[in-house]
This record gives structure tokens, C-alpha cells and sequence, in this order.
């Protein structure tokens, strides 16, 4: 049913923390691949896809998205984790529209006022799920192009975002 596309620079522990809330949608069927768009690791991020399972592109999202084998893509930052149950409210939404959505907040993942206030949230902070026609007409060169500005639905299912990543 879904291509999930996680962009990574870098991200060992963050893409281990994705993957792991996808192994139950991937046994369920709802998951058909993971394709990890990596954009020059030197940590051990390649190291977990591939013990993952996960198909590697390095020739850029674009080149990802076209190779995807689902209609429907679910574009995630790595260190993002998904709530039990979002395989449901992505079957009904995937069932029934042609518009792009993104997630809901998970209850308790808002970040303090004051950083808030502070960090401007990425595009991907909600995740993206996109038909994979749509992903391909957008020409996007990395996946928070392809995110942002958006006119997206809400689906009823939790999201807690990957933790900020801070600047060297």
C-alpha cells in the first residue's frame, strides 16, 4: 500500500528510531518498502538500512520517488515516530481522497513555549503522506521541498516529531 521515503545526512539513531514503529505496518502489509534517500553518511545510518531491509538511493529523492513501487509515498523525517494505529487512518484516507495529509500532533509531543517560540518547525514535522503521481510532478529536490507549501488534510492519527536537530 506505501512507499515510506526517509531522507537521512547522518542519522543513525534517528532512522532507528523510524524504523522501528514501521515493523508492525510492514508485517500487516500497509508498508511495501522503505527507501532510505541518504545523502552522504559517514556514520553507521547505511549500516541500519541495509540490516533494515531498506532499499538505499543516493541519486536524490527524486530518483527515490520515481523508483517507489506504491501509488502512495509516506515522506517521514528520521527520528520521527508514529503512534499505534496510523496504519487505519491511512488505509480509510488512501481509500477515499487524492489529497495530501499529514499527521496529527501526538498528545504531549509540543516542544516548551519558549522553544517554540525559538525553532521554526520543518515541513516534515507532521510527516506527508502524498499520491506518488503528485510527489512526481512536484520536481522537488529533497524531501522539505516536497513538503512545504502544501494544501494538505489532517488525518486523526498521532505523530511525535524527530527531536530538532542542533547546529554544530
Amino acid at each position: 500500500m506505501l512507499s515510506v521515503l526517509i531522507q537521512t545526512l547522518d542519522d543513525e539513531e534517528g532512522l532507528a528510531r523510524t524504523l522501528a514503529c514501521l515493523v508492525g505496518a510492514a508485517v500487516e502489509g500497509a508498508v511495501r518498502e522503505v527507501i532510505v534517500c541518504d545523502g552522504g553518511s559517514g556514520d553507521g545510518t547505511l549500516a541500519v538500512a541495509e540490516h533494515a531491509g531498506c532499499r538505499v538511493a543516493t541519486d536524490g529523492i527524486a530518483d527515490a520517488i520515481g523508483g517507489a513501487r506504491s501509488d502512495w509515498l509516506l515522506v517521514l523525517e528520521p527520528g520521527a515516530r508514529l503512534e499505534d494505529g496510523w496504519t487505519d487512518e491511512v488505509a480509510v484516507h488512501v481509500g477515499r481522497s487524492a489529497i495530501p495529509a499529514r499527521f496529527s500532533r501526538a498528545p504531549g509531543s509540543r516542544a516548551p513555549f519558549l522553544s517554540r517560540l525559538m525553532a521554526r518547525p520543518t515541513a516534515l514535522a507532521q510527516g506527508l503522506l502524498i499520491p506518488k503521481r503528485r510527489a512526481i510532478a512536484a520536481h522537488a529536490n529533497d524531501a522539505e521541498t516536497l513538503a512545504r507549501g502544501l494544501a494538505t488534510t489532517t488525518l486523526h492519527a498521532g505523530i511525535w516529531p524527530a527531536p530538532a536537530r542542533r547546529k554544530p
